[in-house]
């Protein structure tokens, strides 16, 4: 599968300033009421997926999982993280399009 405009997408959403990383900056952004979305890494624990989708339940956000474990999206972000909030509806609208046609994809 290939990663690279979904990586190259993070990293300027990252750079833009458009993100929050972490989870406890991720609560904080939503309390804000900044976030357009939010996007977790593919092998998260089930325990912080539960409490990220509760968070994001209370202030009516979408929840992404991204098709990219921790390492990769650590990479595309420069930290290694598990949770995103993103707060710009384009780049959010972008990584969503960009999940579904990566899931979409033929195996190889």
């Amino acid at each position: 599968m290939n990663y690279q405009k979904l990586t190259g997408i993070l990293s300027i959403c990252r750079k833009a300033g458009r993100m929050a990383v972490g989870f406890d900056p991720m609560r904080e952004a939503l309390e804000t009421g900044k976030v357009c979305g939010v996007i977790t890494a593919s092998d998260i624990s089930p325990k912080t997926y539960k409490e990220v989708c509760y968070f994001c339940q209370k202030h009516n956000v979408p929840v992404e999982q991204l098709p990219m474990d921790m390492a990769v999206l650590g990479a595309a972000i420069g930290r290694k993280a598990a949770v995103v909030a993103v707060t710009d509806q384009g780049f959010f609208d972008r990584i969503r399009q960009l999940c579904t046609d990566a899931v979409q994809e033929p195996s190889e």
